[in-house]
């Protein structure tokens, strides 16, 4: 695999045990995961984007909480309706979506 132009990390408040449990994953972050999958494979994006689950990021409040990389940007309460926006906007044309960014 070649190095992907984002990396997009999820919390879906995964525990050391493997176990989920926690604000995110009762906010339905693991439905947010499937969704970017889904949305990624469904645009061709797939060698370009790389999603992966996190544990506890911290800032429960806002969650579930996205994070973009290399971009280092942070999106808060994000739903499965958010992701279409943040794929379009943010991975394919470069563009902050700035009503979720946590600033």
């Amino acid at each position: 695999m070649q190095k992907p132009k984002y990396h997009v990390f999820v919390c879906s408040s995964s525990r050391v045990t493997g176990q989920q449990k926690g604000y995110c994953f009762s906010k339905d972050s693991v439905s947010v995961i499937q969704k970017f999958m889904e949305e990624i494979e469904e645009r061709e994006m797939g060698g370009d984007i790389l999603v992966t689950n996190t544990g506890c990021l911290g800032i429960c409040s806002k969650g579930p909480v996205v994070i973009v990389y290399p971009d280092g940007v942070w999106y808060k309460e994000v739903t499965v309706d958010d992701v279409s926006e943040i794929v379009e906007e943010h991975l394919e044309n470069g563009r902050v979506v700035s009503r979720l960014e946590i600033k």
